[in-house]
């Protein structure tokens, strides 16, 4: 707080409050508004993806059909961009290759010292160039046009070079960049990685692509490991499995869930099938109804006709039905309505599930 008599700091003329002494400044440097210069910042950028916004039409309609047409022969995605368009072809690639669109990044420099190996007859290019007149990038792209494989140009310049020798052009003009020099990629690199993003997205649509399809590729993910575990992956078996048959009394029940370190015990018939549960609340709420609940016949107690699954359900099925039934344990059966294990919510947070 400041105290009476103590220096203040004035940004743009406002009076700024100070939790301590203003920090000393160095010869040339400017008093700045931090909050306020990166909301200008962003508010620039905004603008700029509101102008894309408007700016789409016919051209980014060409170029998803020029793209999955590629797809469907086999091709791949070929993303090439120098400077700062460098990280975002980069990313844009990762992105399509990440939603089931075979692409790879290819940087003009390595592609005129071996690396042009990687196009091929049936791939399309997504070249990144906002001036679309840098000499590497018109190099590579005269290697491309002999090779016949089609370009989506995605430039500020329409009429620049690459625009002429483009098949497709996707106009990224910005009316400033966000720095105040007006000079540092940073409103065109924003609206470029936004494109990338929209086309990938689009052909994810298009395509058809599941969220199945997303966890067979991303099998280290949390969501591709949630998608890709079965039932059967998880459900606890053998000595882990509490059960008795249903001619068995509570405290052989208790006996059962103890030695299995469980929270419920299933109760199957002569045939192993699952004729109930028994659980350790349905034990608590018992204890007061009898004076010797441990001698209660099971059939009594227990939960006829429990909820279960089966081992090929998915394990995020497992997690819905928890949710929606507020249940702590499922029964797992087989097709003839035969126990085949039980899936205890505390286990899945091993599983990473929740």
């Amino acid at each position: 707080m400041l105290r009476k008599g103590s220096p203040r700091a004035t940004v743009f003329g406002k009076v700024a409050a100070c939790s301590g002494p203003a920090p000393a400044r160095r010869p040339g440097e400017a008093i700045v508004d931090y909050i306020a210069k990166a909301r200008e910042v962003i508010d620039i950028e905004l603008a700029g993806l509101q102008r894309l916004r408007a700016g789409l039409g016919s051209e980014f309609t060409r170029a998803v059909e020029l793209l999955l047409e590629r797809l469907r022969q086999r091709g791949k995605i070929i993303v090439t961009g120098i400077g700062k368009n460098a990280p975002i072809g980069q990313k844009m690639a990762a992105t399509l290759t990440s939603t089931g669109c075979p692409a790879v990044f290819l940087h003009p420099s390595d592609a005129m010292h071996g690396d042009l190996g990687l196009l091929a007859p049936g791939d399309v290019v997504i070249a990144l160039s906002y001036s679309g007149a840098s000499e590497e990038m018109l190099n590579l792209i005269l290697c491309i046009k002999r090779a016949e494989v089609p370009i989506i140009a995605i430039t500020g310049e329409p009429d620049s070079a690459l625009g002429r020798n483009s098949d497709v052009i996707l106009p990224v003009t910005v009316e400033r960049e966000a720095g105040p020099l007006n000079l540092a990629p940073t409103t065109s690199t924003t609206v470029t990685l936004a494109l990338g993003d929209a086309l990938a997205m689009v052909l994810l649509e298009a395509r058809g692509f599941k969220m199945e399809d997303y966890a067979k590729l991303h099998p280290g993910g949390a969501i591709g490991r949630t998608l890709l575990l079965k039932v059967a992956d998880i459900m606890r078996t053998g000595e882990r499995l509490a059960w008795v048959r249903n001619d068995a009394r509570v405290k052989d029940a208790v006996l059962a869930m103890t030695r299995a370190r469980a929270g419920a015990v299933a109760v199957v018939d002569a045939e192993e099938r699952v004729a109930g549960i028994f659980t350790d609340g349905d034990l608590r709420r018992h204890l007061a109804d009898s004076s010797n609940p441990a001698e209660l016949p099971i059939a009594q107690v227990m939960t006829p006709r429990p909820i279960s699954v089966s081992r090929d359900h998915l394990a995020v099925d497992v997690l819905a039905i928890y949710e929606k039934h507020n249940i702590d344990d499922l029964v797992v059966v087989d097709e003839h309505g035969r126990l085949a294990g039980m899936v205890d919510i505390q286990d899945l947070p091993k599983f990473k599930i929740l």
